[in-house]
């Protein structure tokens, strides 16, 4: 799903082909690369950038939300000039094969898995932790395919995810007011005015930390990493140490049976060795999504090239506003989040302005009600926009609507309401007889303390001892397999 535009070795890929090897791609030729045994491919090439079409940029004329306030604009300036120059993270024929699998999981013949961290940083991209969240979404992934008997889109919050959106534009500390910290693309998280202030040549750092990313989720996802039998190993191990393990220890062993009785038939697909994974990030900085925004030679089309799959946040999805404009001119898939707030007639105003033509797998609704309100305020947006005809995926955030402040100052989640709003998810659908189409969670590979409970209990006490995230609380790795197997048993329970 990816292209290397770095390389990167990583004597650690159990495979010998440790060593990805680079393509500097000449965008604007017609070569390509050879494309080795048959499987889908990327399509190209694309233009340098988009000003090839006249008014293809209408969203840079409206407000945009949530815009850092960048010192020195003719820097800016610069920075996106070059990154126009650079060759594109994705393809647009990536982008289109994505769009294809959330066609299937809006028909309800797959279910998306969509999880990374909260806000990617600089200093965390390495082999063990991309490995390490790699590995959970892989893990989460096999027990949901097995458990729903459709296929799993897996989509990281990956390669791009380095910007957040604040709800104040400033932080204060003991009388000191600096500007707030934005993701590693912006400025940096540590409490000083040097560091908060707004630095374009982060941008570059972005689009390289992506591409480094992508390269190595590439190694591992061929190179043997994600072998089925391999994850399903790992799957075991987990079920033998957890607390929980007894209550998954059935749905583990039927994987096994599965497992034992293809491999007696003979039968090992390719599909077995290696795994399809698409990246995907909030389009939030629009000045870096512009720059990667290029023209599919193909079709003409606009395709923002930082990422398979793009999402508009709901602080910045304002229907007068950039962010929305953006995503209805390019032809990547698409998500947007609605929040508790959200009425049945905005919804609608989502589906025309972003997928007129009613193409399938083009839009996708990502809810954060929190688990208090999801009962109450979903029915009516899935009952006004399945009448309509519109095919959407559904999709379930249960982390944004389930934040709060414990006593020592730490923004945390408890994992049962994680869990309670996406109970609620499923039972909204399951009465209206619509698909609840997949999860959208923040995670991490590590042993982090930063939510309560869990099958290996986390109390508020606890939060301190591994605190690690840079913005919001994240799911550890046996908190997020816990999470896997329960949504595992609701799926069965449809």
């Amino acid at each position: 799903m990816v292209r290397e535009i770095i390389a990167v070795t990583c004597p650690t890929l159990p495979h010998p082909a440790a060593v990805v090897r680079i393509a500097h791609m000449d965008v604007s030729s017609t070569e390509r690369p050879d494309p080795g045994p048959p499987r889908p491919r990327s399509v190209g090439p694309v233009s340098v950038n988009a000003d090839t079409h006249a008014g293809a940029r209408t969203w840079q004329s409206l407000p945009a939300a949530q815009q850092p306030e960048w010192p020195d604009p003719e820097a800016l300036r610069d920075v996106v000039a070059e990154l126009a120059s650079y060759p594109p993270l994705v393809f647009a024929g990536e982008c289109d094969q994505l769009r294809n699998h959330m066609a299937a999981v809006a028909e309800g013949k797959a279910f998306l898995l969509q999880g990374g961290d909260c806000a990617e940083a600089f200093d965390a991209v390495g082999a063990d932790q991309i490995r390490n969240k790699l590995k959970t979404l892989l893990q989460m992934g096999a027990v949901l395919t097995y458990a729903a008997s459709v296929p799993v889109v897996k989509v990281g919050r990956i390669a791009g995810q380095y910007s957040k959106p604040r709800s104040k534009p400033t932080e204060t500390r003991d009388g000191v007011t600096l500007p707030t910290y934005r993701g590693d693309s912006v400025n940096g998280f540590e409490f000083t005015a040097e560091a908060r202030i707004p630095d374009p040549q982060r941008l570059k750092r972005m689009y390289h930390a992506s591409a480094s990313t992508l390269n190595l989720v590439r190694a591992f996802t061929t190179g043997g990493y994600a072998d089925l039998r391999q994850v399903h190993a790992w799957n075991q191990d987990f079920v033998k140490s957890s607390p929980s393990g007894q209550r998954y220890e059935a749905l583990a062993r039927e994987i096994d049976s599965a497992l034992n009785f293809m491999a007696a038939c003979g039968t090992d697909p390719a599909e077995f060795r290696t795994v399809e994974f698409y990246a995907s990030h909030e389009a939030l900085l629009l000045d870096y999504e512009t720059a990667l925004t290029r023209v599919d030679s193909r079709t003409g089309t606009l395709y923002d090239v930082s990422g398979h799959m793009v999402w508009i946040g709901e602080r910045t999805r304002q229907l007068d506003g950039a962010h929305i404009e953006f995503a209805s001119k390019i032809g990547n898939p698409l998500g947007v989040k609605l929040g508790p707030n959200t009425t049945p007639e905005e919804a609608m105003t989502y589906v025309e302005r972003l997928d007129p033509d009613r193409t399938p797998g083009r839009l996708t609704f990502i809810v954060r009600m929190g688990a208090d309100q999801v009962r109450d305020k979903l029915p009516t947006l899935v009952e006004k926009v399945t009448a309509s005809g519109a095919r959407v995926a559904w999709v379930c955030d249960p982390m944004h609507g389930n934040t709060f402040e414990a006593a020592s100052g730490h923004k945390t989640r408890r994992f049962d309401d994680v869990l309670d709003e996406v109970k609620g998810f499923f039972e909204v659908h399951h009465a209206l007889g619509t698909h609840p189409g997949g999860i959208h969670v923040e995670l991490t590979g590590d042993d982090v303390t930063e939510c309560v409970g869990g099958g290996d209990e986390i109390f508020v006490d606890d939060l301190h001892q591994r605190y690690e995230t840079a913005c919001d609380p994240r799911l550890n790795r046996s908190q997020s397999l816990d999470l896997a197997f329960l949504v595992a048993e609701m799926y069965r329970g449809q």
